[in-house]
């Protein structure tokens, strides 16, 4: 083949070639809508006048409640406090007081409950406290000998020697001017909160009557069993707190008794206490406790803290999820996690209510009949809706033509007739 037969076909296959591409560009792309007849599809988001007002009174509703916090946290915490102390006074007024009497006897009962673990703490503390500063210096010296004597901790003795408690003390005198104002400022909305308790149960007909009245009349039945499970709600969840108090406050009075501690009673009732703050409160039950036992010797105040320490994952781990799971209807896991949710969100204030709230979300989505994604209609729903069919067909019968605080006491009696009726049901809390 001579070089001139080469270059003739090499011509010849680029013709070729080019040929097949001018075809090609002729052609509708195979993976093409227009290849394949599909009509194109194209979103179009419209936004109306009314969806951006929603949004607009959502984020304004948002911002008022953010600025309006404290006075929330009022609210609610006078709520809880009602349904705490509710039971007991239905309970005096069936026994033939009279809801006032009941009603003084309680807060009397509250405000000497009070005073009497003041009266038990602090004094007792101070006292303890003023001993424990006096032998300070005498403390420190022993554990700094002990420290000498072994050669992993040798370094720490001189540490231990130079160590001056009254600049600590000076600089959390600082702190604790600073934060006053804060503390008055708890106490104010706390004792806000009592008031408010106080006047809510005095005038509840009336406040219920104005409630219901804002409220459509066929939504009165769903709305009545909305409040009682609430209270339900919130009354476990204050006796699990009891519970969980009252077994840190024996659990500490037993070890420091054991320790030979002499203001045993008084830390056993500052733990108890301050066991309803999470977090913070294993804290105030740890280190009373650690500091009144160092007279007693390094070796007994490292195992009371140890045995603290142990007790408090115990709590935390088993009696709490145990406690509250039974109570507020939760899984242990969703106590956890909701504990753990609220203190991250909120502090100490989101984990204090964070167990309620997830037990009234729970509530509430059951009660207003809210299908989460994934989730299947149980057995029973339609039998369930034909029932408070004919539920709120009876109470619109019974009530036709009263006024809304007679019709409020009347949705009451037959919600509460229905669950005692209803196989399997627990009861709720008496009205």
């Amino acid at each position: 083949m001579t070089c001139s037969d080469f270059d003739s076909n090499a011509s010849g296959f680029r013709n070729h070639v080019n040929k097949m591409k001018e075809q090609m560009r002729g052609q509708p792309d195979p993976t093409s809508d227009v290849a394949t007849d599909k009509p194109r599809r194209s979103i179009r988001i419209e936004l109306t006048v009314r969806s951006v007002v929603l949004v607009l009174v959502v984020l304004a509703g948002c911002w008022i409640l953010v600025k309006l916090t404290p006075v929330v946290l009022v609210v609610v915490g006078a709520l809880m406090l009602v349904g705490l102390l509710r039971p007991f006074v239905a309970r005096l007024e069936a026994l033939g007081l009279r809801r006032g009497a009941a009603i003084a006897l309680i807060f009397a009962v509250l405000f000497g409950a009070v005073i009497l673990t003041i009266t038990l703490t602090i004094p007792e503390l101070v006292s303890q406290a003023e001993s424990l500063l006096e032998r300070e210096p005498a403390m420190r010296a022993k554990l700094a000998d002990a420290l000498a004597q072994h050669r992993p901790t040798a370094s720490l003795a001189g540490e231990v020697r130079r160590f001056d408690y009254r600049a600590v003390l000076g600089q959390s005198t600082q702190r604790a001017l600073a934060t006053s104002l804060q503390i008055l400022e708890i106490i104010a909305y706390s004792v806000g909160a009592v008031f408010l308790a106080l006047y809510i149960m005095l005038d509840s007909d009336r406040l219920r009557g104005y409630l219901y009245s804002v409220v459509p009349r066929k939504e009165h039945i769903r709305l009545t069993r909305i409040m009682l499970n609430l209270e339900g709600i919130v009354g476990g969840y204050l006796r699990g707190q009891l519970i969980t108090c009252v077994a840190m406050g024996i659990f500490i009075f037993v070890v420091l008794t054991l320790a030979g501690v002499k203001s045993a009673l008084a830390l056993a009732v500052l733990a108890g206490v301050a066991d309803v703050l999470p977090y913070v409160g294993g804290i105030v039950a740890l280190v009373p406790a650690v500091l009144f036992t160092l007279p007693m010797g390094v070796v007994v105040a490292t195992g009371v803290g140890a045995a603290i320490v142990v007790y408090q994952e115990i709590e935390s781990r088993v009696l709490v999820p145990m406690v509250y799971g039974k109570s507020l209807r939760l899984p242990s896991s969703v106590v956890f996690i909701a504990l753990l949710a609220g203190g991250s969100l909120a502090g100490i204030i989101g984990a204090l209510l964070a167990l309620p709230f997830a037990s009234a979300m729970l509530m509430l989505l059951d009660e207003l009949r809210v299908q989460l994604p994934g989730q299947s209609p149980a057995p029973g729903d339609d039998e369930v809706r034909r029932a408070d069919d004919a539920t709120e067909r009876e109470y619109g019968e019974r009530t036709s033509g009263m006024s809304a605080r007679e019709a409020a006491g009347v949705a009451a009696e037959i919600v509460e007739e229905t669950q005692s009726t209803a196989p399997g049901t627990p009861p709720l809390p008496s009205t």
